[in-house]
């Protein structure tokens, strides 16, 4: 029987494959803070650049989703339930999704960020990014949890990346609190569909961080089992 391509490429483990996607998922969110920076200057055409740098990498990244739900067995003879690494792909996807939905939207209306809150938005979409970053860090841990068969020290440094992870997902939360006061405050000097779109914008960031942790809950619910 011949090997299926994924497989050929990472080798049996479904693990290596999941951890290929989140890669991808990572390289794509990276994209998005030279993108802002591109923003930040009003260099437009710099901007648009880095846009389609994202939506590349989100494009790669359905790839492996898709070469992964394709090829992945029936039965893994795994600690861990099928449907379980389905969804912890599919909430690997939606972190890539968000990060092409920001970019896209922002370059769609030329948003600038006005200046009262620049600086604070770019430190927030850096924080949500690091969530990203925590995230991947749990995923490429998996394989060394697995082979360890779910025990010893490997679930302890899982649980410890859990937490930090949610950490840093609370620190998103304060900061988009404080952006969107900050917002409220000049929102009458600034047009109303603009301000309506930055809020929009603020939000999905958060959602960055959001996903991220969400990742992290479906590990403590595999640390369960």
């Amino acid at each position: 029987m011949a090997t299926p391509p994924i497989f050929s490429v990472f080798g049996r483990s479904p693990i290596r494959p999941l951890q290929k996607h989140m890669s991808a998922v990572i390289a794509c969110v990276e994209q998005f803070l030279p993108f802002l920076e591109a923003v930040k200057a009003k260099d437009w055409a710099l901007a648009e650049k880095r846009q389609l740098e994202i939506s590349d990498l989100e494009n790669d990244a359905d790839t492996l989703k898709s070469d992964l739900r394709t090829h992945l067995p029936k039965s893994l003879f795994l600690p861990v339930a099928r449907t379980d690494l389905l969804e912890l792909l599919t909430m690997q996807d939606r972190v890539a999704n968000r990060a092409e939905d920001i970019a896209g939207i922002m370059l769609g209306r030329n948003m600038e960020l006005p200046d009262e809150i620049a600086d604070e938005f770019f430190t927030f979409a850096e924080r949500c990014v690091d969530a990203t970053r925590q995230a991947k860090k749990a995923i490429f841990e998996l394989d060394e949890l697995f082979e360890a068969g779910f025990s010893g020290n490997e679930i302890s440094l899982i649980a410890d990346m859990i937490e930090k992870l949610s950490d840093i997902e609370h620190d998103t939360d304060k900061m988009q609190i404080s952006l969107r006061k900050q917002l409220f405050a000049i929102e009458n000097d600034l047009p109303p569909v603009e301000v309506m779109f930055l809020y929009q914008v603020i939000e999905w960031t958060g959602d960055l961080a959001d996903r991220a942790q969400n990742i992290g809950d479906r590990l403590e619910i595999l640390l369960a089992h």
